[in-house]
């Protein structure tokens, strides 16, 4: 559709015994083009917010001249549970540029808070990987 940003693959797993979150990025379909070229040169950024302050940023590598990516890479990130309901997931994919400042292709709109049963309206993440679209965030 016009006005598309594409689309991101992604899952969320916590381990409550281990007091962790692994965000496993596996592929984006259909992003936008941001270079001259008619490609992109996508990654992905992961932080880890809590109360609203970043805490941790991971990111995948950089996969160069491609709208169709499949990344295939897991971060894990400690959470203690009594911090997980003040605790937010913010995915951005990125386009890579040598010569400016690189361009915000899209996020992951408003990722769940909280588990089991999440929180603010939001329900817990289910088990397993889905799509989802990237929208421009601000």
């Amino acid at each position: 559709p016009q006005g598309s940003r594409g689309e991101l693959l992604l899952s969320l797993c916590y381990n409550p015994s281990a007091n962790s979150i692994v965000v496993n990025i596996i592929k984006a379909r259909n992003l936008k083009a941001m270079d001259i070229g008619g490609t992109s040169d996508p990654y992905v950024k992961v932080w880890l917010m809590y109360k609203d302050k970043r805490v941790e940023k991971k990111k995948t590598v950089v996969m160069k001249r491609c709208l169709n990516p499949v990344f295939n890479e897991s971060f894990a990130f400690d959470i203690p549970t009594e911090r997980l309901r003040e605790t937010t997931i913010v995915i951005t994919v990125m386009d890579k540029d040598r010569l400016s400042r690189n361009d915000v292709i899209g996020k992951v709109g408003d990722t769940p808070r909280g588990h089991p049963g999440g929180s603010r309206g939001h329900p817990a993440p289910a088990p397993g990987a889905r799509w989802g679209p990237l929208m421009l965030g601000v």
